[in-house]
């Protein structure tokens, strides 16, 4: 929680504020209280937003309309007017854990435990669905344990069935691995959408992990379309409860009403939130609360005299003592933490801040055209950095002054930097919640993403990081062999010889999933492991005249090269096969790079950037200009670097409809060295030279 600021309003209706709590896509929220002492969030359009009425009215209208699900099991809608030009909504602040807080420091539940939440949030559909409405967002962070039993939050884009969805340009539409996929297709949603929500989010109370994973978005939205939903984890007697839950035919999930009947808990089931660990924990939020609330009006005798707390010092006093506050509605969560000296005391990943899409407007000739503006950019980077890592609300690449460095995302403010990290050993991302990387003497550090607070370590004598999945950290030694380091303890789980073909030429290019770790060799041929022991599972040798770079979509892998080809992860059988096109047969072309975006694999070639199915191979769109980086979706565009142009010493990035690909819009760049590009939160970072751009998207 900050401090107001210049330009902050002091009073919103019949609130006071005294605290901001974070920004979003849409507004601004503050903390605020009323005259009875009631402590609410209160969110306020953007003003660049305020005069889009149509926007607005949505803004309002759907608070309102919030207020209608009458329901103990929700986060109340307090109030919602336009005021001074600018709509604002108040909600209600609730003391608790949310689900994901609570399973990371306390671990998954017990059957008795997940059948009491199952019963408790089915019941809450009940009155929701009741209600007219669609929550459309179910998902543990959604879902707040307090004192009186779970509480779902954020109506940020629940609807009513006939109505139009509260969603600012770019937002997600659905959780990945929670929504269900008739949302992940873009279908009609019923009420059954939230079953299936429900269904996935069971599984994790009671696992501890995801029902669908993936190393990516996509692959995990391919899971949910295509795949099996994860129940080894889930104790067996819920298993046959909770599957119907995740069928992908919404007319076979069960209704509400038959979930609380199905998993009827036993007497005191609820005492997971009234007695024990989380209990203890609901209540010091509750007291820190209280606290907030008694705090803003107390008077101290200084020198005689009688004077107020200040905000300030409220705030730092509350920060300081590590509060955590959950504000229903569309407000979300806020997260005031001392730091921990537990090293696996991880903080849940930060929310994503989408930029705003920007509008394409037609030239007098009737024909779509635009050029992609710099948002920011920063001069410090390395030209060694082995890629950009976008992790959430901060980029992460090398930088000049040694390490890594994390730049925030909205205004490219240096965040945090790790001088000790060795650029060329790669850095990933560990769930968006922790950074990886190798230093000078081969030790595995972790760093909290959004702050760069030191975690675990492990002396693992890396030389290069390959890939990361739920469980472990893949990498290759400094004597040239394979090891895996756990998560959970930092410890090291097995140890593996590289096969002979394979020794030394194993980079970063890799990918991990569904119990294989696939990785590309610097002379073009794959090898793929068993994650949980390293033993070798298949290879692909000859497979292109450069670096292979895997990308794992479901039970199949997609390899680039001489073909671009999709086998079955497990075993290494070709599926299908698209060669790249060759100007002459002593000219042979490759592929490069894939991207999975959807249901559609985007990669390059010398003849044209294309689109193929993923379930066949067939070409969707190709189009004329030719390419030499990896494509990228975002927005509603496919982006990549047109290679006609680096002969001119200006790299040319260009962007297409994602739909088509026909070409909208590019953007020269004034250096000749371009290395490395990535995508994320309506953004496209693009590093050429030592400077790393920020760019809209449309």
């Amino acid at each position: 929680m900050n401090p107001l600021g210049p330009g902050d309003p002091l009073r919103l209706g019949p609130y006071r504020l005294f605290g901001v709590l974070g920004e979003g896509g849409m507004g601004k929220v503050y903390v605020g209280r009323d005259s009875a002492g009631v402590i609410a969030a209160v969110k306020v359009l953007r003003p660049e937003l305020s005069h889009d009425t149509h926007l607005a009215q949505r803004f309002v209208r759907e608070a309102h309309a919030a207020q209608a699900v009458r329901s103990k099991g929700v986060a109340m809608v307090l109030g919602a007017q336009t005021e001074g030009g600018r709509p604002w909504i108040a909600t209600e602040y609730l003391a608790g854990l949310t689900l994901d807080e609570t399973v990371d420091a306390h671990g998954p539940f017990d059957e008795v435990a997940v059948r009491a939440l199952a019963v408790a949030i089915a019941r809450t559909l009940i009155d929701i669905h009741a209600a007219g409405f669609i929550h459309r967002d179910l998902k543990p962070a959604n879902i707040v344990l307090t004192a009186g039993g779970p509480r779902i939050i954020d109506f940020g884009i629940a609807r009513p069935e006939h109505g139009l969805t509260l969603t600012t340009t770019g937002q997600a539409p659905v959780s990945p691995g929670y929504g269900a996929p008739e949302q992940v297709l873009g279908q009609r949603v019923t009420p059954s959408a939230d079953v299936f929500s429900l269904g996935a989010v069971l599984v994790y109370a009671g696992s501890g992990r995801p029902a669908y994973e993936g190393p990516h978005v996509a692959a995990v939205q391919y899971e949910v379309v295509h795949g099996a939903p994860r129940l080894d984890g889930l104790p067996a007697p819920l298993q046959p409860l909770v599957a119907p839950c995740l069928a992908g035919d919404p007319a076979a999930r069960p209704a509400p009403a038959q979930i609380v009947s199905a998993c009827a808990a036993p007497r005191g089931a609820d005492r997971a939130w009234r007695r024990g660990p989380v209990a203890a924990a609901i209540k010091e939020r509750e007291e820190q609360v209280r606290q907030l609330t008694t705090l803003t009006t107390l008077t101290t005798d200084v020198g005689g005299t009688r004077q107020g707390v200040s905000r300030r010092r409220l705030l730092t006093g509350l920060a300081a003592s590590g509060t955590v506050l959950a504000a229903g509605g569309t407000a979300g969560w806020l997260y005031l933490r001392k730091p921990s000296s537990d090293p696996f005391a991880i903080p849940p990943a930060a929310r994503t801040p989408m930029a705003r899409k920007e509008t394409i407007s037609k030239d007098g000739a009737d024909e779509e055209y635009w050029e992609p503006k710099v948002l920011w950019a920063a001069d410090k980077a390395d030209t060694d950095s082995p890629a950009l890592l976008p992790v959430r609300d901060v980029v992460v690449f090398g930088s000049m002054d040694g390490g890594i460095a994390a730049y925030d995302v909205r205004k490219g403010d240096l965040r945090w930097t790790a001088r000790e990290a060795r650029v060329k050993g790669g850095y990933l991302s560990l769930s968006d919640r922790l950074v990886a990387a190798v230093d000078a003497h081969g030790t595995l550090r972790t760093y909290v993403a959004s702050t760069g607070e030191p975690k675990w370590t492990c002396d693992a004598e890396a030389a290069t990081l390959l890939a990361a999945d739920a469980t472990a950290v893949y990498l290759v030694t400094k004597d040239g062999r394979l090891r895996s380091v756990r998560r959970s303890d930092a410890r090291i789980r097995w140890t593996a010889q590289v096969p002979a073909g394979f020794r030394e030429k194993l980079g970063p290019s890799a990918a991990v999933g569904k119990g294989r770790l696939v990785m590309g060799s610097d002379d073009g041929n794959v090898l793929a492991v068993d994650t949980a022991n390293g033993r070798h599972a298949w290879d692909r040798q000859e497979q292109s005249a450069t670096v292979v770079r895997p990308v794992i979509i479901g039970d199949t892998v997609c390899l680039n090269g001489l073909t671009l080809s999709v086998s079955n992860l497990s075993d290494g059988t070709r599926l299908w096969s698209h060669k790249a096109f060759h100007w002459s047969d002593d000219e042979p072309q490759v592929w490069g790079a894939p991207v999975l975006s959807g249901l559609g694999i985007y990669a390059t070639n010398t003849k044209a950037p294309s689109r193929l199915s993923t379930m066949d191979g067939k070409t969707v769109w190709e189009n004329d200009r030719s390419g030499t980086s990896p494509m990228l979706c975002q927005g509603d565009g496919v982006w990549w670097v047109d290679s006609e142009y680096m002969d001119d010493g200006k790299p040319r990035l260009r962007a297409g409809h994602v739909e088509n690909g026909e070409e909208v819009g590019s953007y020269t760049f004034d250096e000749s060295q371009y290395t490395a590009m990535a995508a994320d939160g309506n953004r496209v970072f693009f590093m050429n030279d030592h400077t790393l751009f920020v760019m809209s998207v449309f």
